[in-house]
């Protein structure tokens, strides 16, 4: 929850303080979907962080000019052992994945695609959009359902607010609003927008490690400093987090649960547990773009054809925890 009303001479007193130091991880660019594509700002996965709780690959798109980049234009591709967490700022893109769901990404509302044993999608912004601006992020699933049956949720959060903040809650619970959208971990998915100046003290699970994704702005995470593009990384342990914004309003995006407990393998758009099962999901997802039909991916009702899969690296993939 958030105080802002407390005596300022208690400023100084910030509940993280006891907690280990905050992380911060800087973004890389990458082409989403291949060299000529939208890029992109990748701050998770990297080589020394793989997930954060469940999270486990955060990208932060835009804002983009579609005139000058082209938009988002996604063909079908596949996905297992994941869930997609869809979030906009501005635009809007249109979603068909092979479960048979068709629905539109737009701002402040949540779209998330399980794919579980496997499905395809594809993403693919729309000609009305002028401006597109995000995230796509994944989430892991757990071994007890990481072969279930896929499927999609969509969620519109009602926006909370008190002095300088605004959220919207599109995963689990934060501030007094919770989610109805299905998770297989306990997960935290919230948006925050700050004030120039203020100073909010998020109550948290001291079970879940946090990131903090800065979207817009200049944010202290627990003392520390994050920028634009930023994500700060928070260990467990703290009951409290102390977002302090600068001179200028904030956009955020804060996420959590607890340390995943397992490794993972993930390469290309599969998550799985070895080298051998994911080596398993390219021969089939191949078999599928060369020689047609559902296959585990199933079908796509779209026009685009399906993207080939990367080869494979020389060496063996390595489990990430």
């Amino acid at each position: 929850m958030t105080n802002p009303e407390r005596d300022p001479d208690e400023l100084h007193l910030d509940p993280c303080a006891a907690a280990d130091e905050v992380e911060v991880l800087t973004a890389r660019e990458v082409p989403l979907g291949g060299p000529r594509a939208m890029r992109v700002r990748r701050t998770l996965p990297q080589r020394h962080r793989s997930l954060i709780g469940a999270w486990c690959f955060v990208d932060h798109y835009g804002p983009d000019r579609v005139s000058d980049t082209g938009g988002m234009s996604v063909a079908p591709h596949p996905h297992t052992g994941l869930q997609t967490v869809s979030w906009l700022f501005t635009g809007e893109v249109e979603h068909h994945d092979s479960a048979g769901h068709h629905a539109m990404v737009r701002p402040g509302e949540v779209n998330l695609m399980t794919a579980g044993r496997g499905i395809s999608h594809s993403e693919v912004s729309t000609p009305a959009t002028e401006v597109l601006h995000g995230a796509q992020l994944w989430v892991a699933l757990p071994d007890a359902t990481r072969d279930a049956d896929p499927g999609f949720e969509h969620h519109a959060p009602e926006p909370v607010a008190g002095d300088g903040w605004e959220a919207r809650v599109f995963l689990g619970s934060l501030l007094g609003s919770t989610s109805p959208v299905t998770t297989h971990t306990p997960l935290l998915g919230a948006e925050l927008l700050l004030e120039a100046g203020t100073v909010v003290d998020l109550d948290v699970d001291e079970a879940f490690e946090h990131g903090v994704l800065v979207d817009t702005g200049v944010v202290e995470v627990c003392g520390q400093e994050t920028k634009t593009a930023d994500l700060a990384y928070v260990a467990p342990g703290r009951t409290s987090l102390r977002l302090a914004a600068g001179s200028e309003p904030v956009r955020l995006l804060v996420l959590g649960g607890p340390p995943f407990g397992a490794s993972i393998v993930m390469w290309w758009n599969f998550v799985g547990r070895t080298h051998e099962e994911v080596v398993g999901y390219r021969e089939e997802w191949q078999r599928q773009v060369e020689e047609g039909g559902d296959g585990r991916f199933g079908v796509v009702d779209n026009p685009m054809e399906r993207i080939p899969a990367p080869g494979l690296p020389n060496a063996r993939l390595k489990e990430r925890r």
